[in-house]
C-alpha cells in the first residue's frame, strides 16, 4: 500500500529555519543589510558608542568634494604637517585668516583637513577611507570633539573614546608621525556644553597628559583652554559668532583667537616638527 502522507523532497533535507532575526541577517546570501545600518548594528552588539564609529557623510555634495579634493592633495606628496579637525580648523581658509597660517604654517607642507560640523566619527571615516594614506608628514595636530555635543549630544566619555579612536587610526596609518593633541575649546553655548568640555579635556589629560603614560608616550596633550579663558570668563572678543548678524554664542575663534591658539602650540609644535620656532609677530 502506499503511504498517502507525503514525503519531504530531497532538497528540504537539512535546511535550516529562518533566523528569528530575520532574513537580512540570518540569511546574507539573499538579502543584506545596507552598510551603514550593519556597522551601527555591530557597533551596538561590541557596545562602542557611535562617536568611536566610522561615519560618512558622502551625502552631502560640498563634503564630499572637499573630501576629494583632500585626497587629491596627498596624492601629490610634499606632506609635513597635517591639521586634522573640524571648521575650527577649516577656518584657516578664511581670507583674514590667512597672515596667521602663512605666519605658522607656511614653508612646511601643511594641509588643512578641517571639515565645517565633523564629529570625531567623522572625522574616524575619513581617516580611514584615505585622507592619511600614502604620506608620512612629521606632525598630525587634532583638533576634534566640539560637535559632538551640538545637534547629536553624545557624552564626555563617548566623546573622550571618539577622539581615542581617531588617535588609534592615525598611528596605525602613520607610525612615524608625532601626533599633537589639542583641547576642546571653550565656548558658550550651554552650561551643559561648558560642562562636558571640561569633563572631555580632563579626561584627555589623564589619558595623554604624561608622555611615556597608557597613551604610549607618543602623543602630546595641550590644554588651550587658558587662550581663551581670562579671570575665569570666557574673552568673547577672540571669537567670530558674537560677531556675526544676528549675534551667535562664541564657539569659533576670530582670526585673532586662531593666531593666539597657533603661537600657544607653536613651541611644542616646533620642537615635534624638528624645525625653528615661529614668531609670533613678524
Amino acid at each position: 500500500m502506499n503511504d498517502p502522507s507525503p514525503r519531504p523532497s530531497p532538497r528540504g533535507r537539512g535546511r535550516r529555519k529562518p533566523s528569528p532575526l530575520g532574513r537580512g541577517l540570518g540569511e546574507g546570501r539573499r538579502r543584506t543589510l545596507p552598510p551603514l545600518l550593519a556597522l551601527l548594528l555591530l557597533a551596538a552588539a561590541a557596545h562602542v558608542p557611535l562617536a568611536a564609529t566610522p561615519l560618512s557623510r558622502t551625502d552631502l555634495p560640498w563634503w564630499r568634494a572637499r573630501h576629494e579634493a583632500v585626497l587629491d592633495r596627498v596624492r601629490q606628496g610634499r606632506v609635513g604637517l597635517i591639521l586634522l579637525g573640524d571648521s575650527i580648523t577649516q577656518d584657516w581658509e578664511r581670507a583674514d585668516f590667512q597672515p596667521g597660517w602663512q605666519r605658522f604654517y607656511g614653508g612646511r607642507d601643511a594641509v588643512n583637513m578641517g571639515f565645517t560640523g565633523d564629529t570625531t566619527a567623522h572625522l574616524l571615516w575619513r581617516i580611514e577611507n584615505g585622507e592619511v594614506d600614502g604620506i608620512a608628514p612629521k606632525v598630525a595636530v587634532i583638533l576634534i570633539g566640539a560637535n559632538n555635543l551640538g545637534r547629536v549630544h553624545w557624552s564626555a566619555e563617548d566623546t573622550v573614546a571618539g577622539i581615542e579612536a581617531d588617535i588609534a587610526a592615525v598611528r596605525r596609518r602613520l607610525p612615524h608621525s608625532k601626533i599633537l593633541l589639542l583641547s576642546v575649546l571653550p565656548s558658550d553655548r550651554s552650561a551643559w556644553i561648558s560642562e562636558t568640555t571640561a569633563e572631555i579635556n580632563r579626561g584627555l589629560a589623564r589619558r595623554f597628559g604624561q608622555a611615556g603614560g597608557p597613551s604610549g608616550g607618543d602623543v602630546t596633550y595641550l590644554d588651550l583652554t587658558g587662550v581663551f579663558v581670562r579671570d575665569g570668563r570666557l574673552d568673547r572678543d577672540l571669537f567670530l559668532d558674537p560677531k556675526m548678524s544676528p549675534p551667535r554664542p562664541p564657539l569659533h575663534p576670530s582670526a585673532e583667537g586662531q593666531a593666539l591658539m597657533a603661537a600657544a602650540i607653536e613651541p611644542t609644535l616646533a620642537r615635534l616638527m624638528g624645525d625653528k620656532e615661529r614668531s609670533a609677530s613678524r
